[in-house]
């Protein structure tokens, strides 16, 4: 599992990146199992993404149990194996990115698929202070193990959970912490950090710090501005009056940030009482103004809504996402085709996503349950499974990477990671995927390249393989053409998912013969028949950057 042998791949690389990879200290893939060196038909896999859409996305791995568990590094005592992976895979990277998750909410919403302690304990001070000290301990143990004062940072998010619950006092650490155990520059730098409508309203001091300290970018979890929806959901404490929202911008615009993003999700069931209030809560969203707006679809694993993830269909997503795609666009917020964020100026993502999703830079996560990413290794910390903080505080006190799971990863593994993140986006840079797998990404995927480009599901766009609307309406579909064999396997093999009346190729190439793939062949989603929340302040008073 730990050969450095070369992959038999090697002789394809470019020359001069030859000389790069050989000039440095190399370190390699894992080999593959047997299972991840098998190729399976595009269209199955086609058909399998679509069919099973709801688990089909960005999130990879998916049955991690036998998919990448062969990859997992022995945690023993001693963590020499541990140490030994994290400095082949971070040790001389020159520039890196940072997360730190901050794992408190004041509840936990259904729709929740993240790390978030029991919201009794999570509320206190004296927890989140025992919290922050433990991060203390993990920026000064990574800087042992893989010596992170010799690392540029070039992103860096806090998130969460609500990383904006604790004092601001405590933030202010984790950036003392980052300017002390890294090289960081908040000039070249946009640090982003999570908040919600009410804790935004209710402390415009906490905003005003966050400011202050250098942080430059915002992101704001609203979901929806249905109130009854959002009381559902148990968030009502987190945006439960219009009040919040209006005064949440106002805080936010008046201490200083320029760059402000709101979250949306859609992809719920729809209510019994008929309606669907999502195109509301975009036009209600823009009517605030912010310089972006991301747009998440309901991920169910994971969450205590995983047992209604049937009820919502690929007819409706792609309904809401369609609708939602015309009402922002409309209003000048641009996204290229499969890309969830808009914006009306830049990209609209932070530094440490962008560089995440399309140059593929390698990240450390610091925090409960916090995931980290190299071309060579993936890790979760420990609490990412239980939602507790004791063991993680406590391997910390002793002096130990709060490791849950690291894997050594096999090219096609590694590569399977990289594609699905790279999705966020909609498409894959072939420059950014050569450098970081040195290899030809249309030499490793040319049959799936083919079947995309044939069906119309994706084309190039200079260096970029990027989604059609055709296929972003079959994402699943298009994105697990890049995962890993077995995990391929899987989803081919799988029970369940959505049983379709047409098959999907079938359909495609209906669509195809018939119109436009760059066009729209679906219905616009219903709206909501009820006035908007914003009634007649919906145009008048929003400040702006």
């Amino acid at each position: 599992m730990f050969s450095l042998a070369r992959s038999s791949r090697f002789s394809r690389i470019p020359s001069l990146l030859k000389q790069r990879v050989q000039a440095r200290n190399y370190y390699t893939w894992a080999e593959p199992t047997a299972a991840d060196s098998v190729q399976y038909p595009p269209e199955d896999v086609f058909r399998a993404g679509v069919r099973h859409h709801h688990i089909c996305n960005t999130a990879w791995p998916i049955a991690h149990n036998t998919t990448i568990r062969p990859y997992r590094v022995p945690r023993l005592r001693d963590q020499k194996d541990i140490k030994r992976v994290l400095n082949g895979a971070f040790g001389s990277l020159n520039e890196m990115m940072l997360y730190v998750h901050i794992p408190f909410c004041q509840t936990r919403c259904q729709f929740c698929e993240y790390t978030v302690v029991d919201p009794k304990q999570g509320k206190l001070d004296p927890v989140h202070n025992s919290y922050v000290n433990a991060l203390m301990d993990e920026f000064r143990l990574y800087d042992e193990v893989i010596d992170t004062k010799s690392k540029k940072l070039i992103g860096f998010d806090i998130g969460g959970g609500t990383p904006s619950m604790p004092h601001w006092k405590e933030i202010e650490r984790v950036m003392d912490a980052a300017h002390k155990h890294f090289k960081l520059d908040l000039d070249q730098v946009e640090v982003s950090i999570e908040t919600t409508p009410k804790i935004a309203a209710t402390d415009p001091e906490k905003i005003r710090a966050y400011r202050k300290m250098g942080i430059r970018r915002i992101s704001m979890g609203v979901q929806t501005t249905d109130f009854k929806q959002a009381k559902t959901f148990g968030r009502d404490d987190a945006n439960a009056s219009t009040d919040y929202l209006f005064k949440s911008v106002e805080n936010i615009r008046a201490a200083g940030f320029e760059s402000f993003n709101i979250d949306l999700m859609y992809g719920f069931p729809l209510s019994k009482r008929g309606g669907d209030p999502w195109l509301q809560t975009v036009q209600d969203t823009i009517a605030l103004n912010p310089n972006h707006i991301t747009l998440y679809r309901m991920r169910y694993k994971g969450t205590k809504m995983a047992h209604l993830m049937n009820t919502v269909d690929l007819q409706q997503v792609n309904e809401q996402e369609g609708a939602a795609r015309a009402a922002l666009n409309e209003a000048g917020y641009a996204s290229l085709v499969g890309k969830n964020t808009f914006s009306k100026n830049g990209t609209g993502c932070s530094d440490y996503l962008d560089k995440r999703v399309v140059r593929a830079v390698p990240y450390i996560g610091y925090g409960l349950g916090a995931q980290s990413f190299s071309h060579h290794s993936l890790q979760y910390n420990l609490g990412a499974v239980t939602k507790r903080m004791e063991q993680y505080i406590k391997s910390l006190e002793l002096g130990r990477i709060p490791v849950q799971d690291l894997y050594h990863l096999s090219k096609p593994a590694a590569i399977a990671k990289m594609a699905s993140v790279s999705f966020y986006y909609g498409g894959i840079d072939k420059n950014a995927f050569n450098e970081a797998f040195e290899a030809d990404f249309e030499k490793m995927f040319p049959e799936e390249i083919r079947f995309l480009s044939d069906k119309k599901l994706m084309r190039w766009e200079g260096d970029r393989f990027q989604m059609t609307m055709l296929g972003k309406k079959h994402f699943g579909g298009v994105v697990s053409q890049f995962y890993s064999p077995s995990v391929k396997e899987h989803i081919i093999n799988l029970k369940g998912g959505e049983i379709f009346s047409e098959d999907v190729i079938s359909k495609v190439d209906k669509i195809n013969a018939a119109t436009d793939p760059t066009g729209s062949y679906v219905k616009q989603a219903s709206t909501n028949s009820e006035t908007s929340f914003l009634g007649d302040r919906a145009t008048k008073n929003v400040p702006s950057a």
